[in-house]
């Protein structure tokens, strides 16, 4: 993170930190992220001040320039782990318990469709990414991004990136045209790497006609603020629809919420995973919560202690399980 020449901080261990780092003059770093700007093929300058693009090795790069930027260049560099991280790491991180693990396990086989819910930073791609580890190695997998992150690990996996539109506006690609293509490419599931417009409402279509196990994520502080957002986003497709269609084509789409949470130690955890349930006879949303994490103060270092634990409430496609023999009982799912 680059607030301007002398000022320079990295994100370690969840914490920012200054660093001793800086350019000689703000002339110097304008020049350099104005250098990377073209080598995307992307000016910056006045008429154009602001840049977003992906770097060669997949890192996200931003930019504002002045005269947007009030107190000299802005720039935020977001690398990511060149090895990707698996469910045992999240375990390890003390994130999710294997009792969870064999849940959404059954989550993703049984083709539930999963939005992953938190605010900046909480690491929703990343758990998203995680999750799609899941997924049967003989689906096929489509994955439309506005930015590329995601490192899915199956063989048969289209991955799609969205194209902003040249100088002159010309050939910008959404993520809500490549979904329109996707629905015409057989896909067993859809992964959409953040819902933030109209898309939200061609993604309830396909998971409400026959496209099970879809995921996507969204900004969101709860599980019920993101049910809330995703109506906001699908009042954005421009299809006029009463409040009362939308609620009813989110509940009936939406099987399972998983929200992540930052902690104040720079920690990043799942809080809840809830079943959402449909709705109540006020038309607000119905759900259950499944999981959620319990704190338990602090250690001596100010690391948040706690556990991710299961409430006893069972899910309602439970005997659908049993039923197709994914499990034996609630109690081996369950168990310690």
């Amino acid at each position: 993170m680059i607030n301007g020449h002398d000022k320079i901080y990295i994100e370690m261990g969840g914490k920012i930190i200054k660093t001793d780092k800086h350019f000689s003059s703000e002339k110097a770093l304008l020049a350099a992220i104005k250098n990377i700007g073209r080598t995307l093929g992307k000016e910056l300058n006045n008429l154009s001040p602001r840049l977003d693009a992906r770097l060669d090795d997949g890192s996200r790069v931003a930019a504002i320039i002045p005269p947007c930027a009030m107190t000299g260049t802005y720039v935020s560099i977001r690398k990511f782990s060149k090895k990707a991280l698996g469910i045992q790491d999240l375990i390890n991180f003390g994130a999710i318990t294997e009792q969870a693990v064999r849940f959404m396990k059954l989550v993703v086989v049984m083709k539930k469709n999963i939005l992953v819910s938190g605010g900046t930073g909480s690491g929703k791609t990343t758990l998203l990414n995680i999750i799609s580890t899941l997924i049967p190695h003989d689906e096929r997998i489509l994955v439309i991004e506005d930015t590329a992150e995601l490192q899915l690990q199956q063989e048969h996996c289209l991955r799609m990136e969205a194209k902003p539109a040249d100088k002159k506006g010309r050939g910008q690609v959404t993520i809500r045209d490549l979904l329109h293509s996707t629905l015409r490419m057989r896909p067993d599931r859809i992964i959409i790497g953040e819902i933030r417009g109209g898309e939200a409402f061609d993604l309830l279509q396909a998971m409400n006609t026959g496209h099970g196990g879809s995921m996507s994520t969204i900004h969101a502080n709860s599980p019920k603020d993101s049910l809330s957002r995703l109506e906001n986003t699908t009042l954005q497709s421009g299809i006029e629809l009463p409040l009362k269609a939308i609620r009813d084509q989110i509940s009936s789409a939406i099987n399972i919420v998983v929200q992540t949470a930052r902690y104040e130690d720079g920690s990043r955890k799942i809080s809840h995973i809830n079943e959402v349930l449909g709705l109540k006879e006020d038309m607000s949303y119905q759900v259950q919560t499944i999981y959620k994490y319990e704190r338990a103060g602090k250690d001596k270092d100010g690391k948040v202690l706690g556990h991710l634990t299961y409430t006893g409430n069972i899910p309602t496609f439970l005997d659908e399980a049993i039923k197709a023999d994914f499990i034996k009982s609630a109690e081996e799912l369950f168990k310690e």
